[in-house]
């Protein structure tokens, strides 16, 4: 459910949220944090993290789902405040290639 969820609002230059991002938007999603109060990074940590704590994973889908059901309209916009926000709290690590590591070799 979370995972349909996220799809139908993801962002513009945003692949498919992966889990992670997908569990924590929903989580931010059902927090106390408002979009008026522009939180910063570290809140919007704090706020997922306690979220999680406090509901789950599966309390967080529960209560998200119900409010598309019950506010289809301003949830949807709510989620994509919720992933914009998740890509900025929570960057993807940088991948480098790392030059003393070599590519594992195969047996012919």
């Amino acid at each position: 459910m979370t995972e349909t969820l996220a799809t139908k609002t993801s962002l513009p230059g945003y692949g498919m949220p992966g889990p992670f991002e997908t569990v924590r938007a929903a989580a931010l999603f059902v927090s106390p944090l408002q979009l008026s109060e522009s939180p910063s990074p570290d809140q919007v940590r704090r706020a997922v993290g306690t979220t999680l704590r406090q509901l789950g994973v599966r309390g967080c889908a529960a209560q998200m789902a119900g409010e598309f059901g019950d506010h289809p309209d301003t949830a949807v916009t709510r989620m994509r405040w919720a992933l914009a926000t998740i890509h900025t709290a929570y960057p993807a690590p940088s991948v480098s290639a790392t030059p003393h590591l070599r590519p594992p070799a195969f047996a012919g």
